[in-house]
């Protein structure tokens, strides 16, 4: 994954989920709560956290607020205490505050993760994702292990033309290359020049469409353009909650075209105890795309807080 991909995606999930970044930027203004009732300042430093006491942070979208919900519920299961400093900013900001110990655990996305580390990496799968990743980490950081979901980049076929071509969830992207030339697809205007975008479907799939229709990273101009068929096929991210809605189906990327974005958490090392470790392997043994799509659509269709969505789904997987 591209650094600019990684982009692409912020940016379209502080448009799909405004209800939630805005409900966690008055908590941030407020100060943070934790699970002492205490609360703090996200950009400030403070006590570094070891052995039983943990602090979760999240990037400033709404899924890394849930993820990190999440991650801070599984480790509380375990009797860990936990402080959230969630809604902090990007990438270069909550780097930074693991390196120096004010945040102990981040939900992260391994493909953007490595693309700040090393721009140049290409790894070929999710193994060869974490250990580029790991040559490059601050030595008092890990990653811990990754989970199979995953929100990246994808082509996603509205219901119309899904049924028309007979595509379900199980149809490859390699589906489309007798059919492609009677569609449009929609994405981003760099979609079109992109490696990661209409050359790499021919290069890599042998793909070509019959007209690319210039919109936006994903956002509502795309979504409504699929929704009403003016294209039939666009660049969707996987985890957004307009795929269950509209009942949009995405196609297997099986030739990873758009790289790795598995949720996996950072971790400060002396921050977590064995407990820890095996209280968020657990999570991520049990997460995959389908789940996180469901629980962000909870949150940002559904309007669930997502703290109640976090302890509801560690509930039902015997970990919360």
């Amino acid at each position: 994954m591209t650094s600019n991909t990684h982009t692409s995606r912020i940016t379209r999930k502080h448009r799909g989920a405004a209800a939630v970044v805005l409900a966690a930027a008055t908590a941030l203004l407020a100060g943070c709560s934790s699970s002492d009732g205490t609360s703090g300042d996200p950009l400030k430093g403070g006590d570094k956290a070891s052995g039983d006491s943990v602090v979760v942070g999240s990037n400033n979208f709404a899924e890394s607020i849930l993820i990190a919900d999440i991650y801070g519920e599984a480790l509380k299961a375990k009797g860990i205490k936990v402080t959230y400093k969630p809604n902090i900013g990007s990438r270069e900001t909550t780097y930074g505050l693991l390196k120096n110990g004010s945040i102990s655990v981040l939900p992260e996305y391994n493909g953007a993760l490595l693309a700040y580390l090393d721009s140049k990496a290409t790894p070929k799968s999710t193994d060869e994702t974490t250990s580029a990743i790991e040559a490059k980490l601050d030595p008092k950081l890990t990653l811990l292990k990754p989970s199979e979901a995953q929100d990246k980049d994808s082509i996603t076929v509205n219901a119309a033309t899904a049924k028309k071509y007979n595509l379900t969830g199980k149809s490859s992207i390699a589906d489309l290359k007798d059919v492609a030339k009677d569609l449009v697809i929609g994405g981003s205007p760099e979609f079109q020049t992109r490696h990661q975008g209409l050359e790499g479907l021919k290069s890599v799939y042998g793909i070509e469409f019959k007209s690319f229709k210039a919109l936006d990273a994903g956002g509502p101009l795309t979504q409504a353009a699929l929704t009403k068929d003016t294209v039939q096929a666009a660049d969707i991210f996987t985890t957004d909650p307009t795929i269950t809605k509209e009942k949009f189906v995405v196609l297997q990327d099986t030739e990873n075209l758009f790289g790795f974005a598995n949720v996996q958490p950072l971790v400060y090392k002396s921050a977590l105890s064995k407990d820890g470790v095996d209280a968020l392997d657990a999570v991520s043994a049990k997460l995959d795309t389908a789940t996180l799509l469901d629980l962000d659509t909870q949150v940002q269709s559904g309007n669930k807080d997502p703290l109640d969505v976090a302890k509801t789904w560690l509930k039902s997987v015997s970990l919360g």
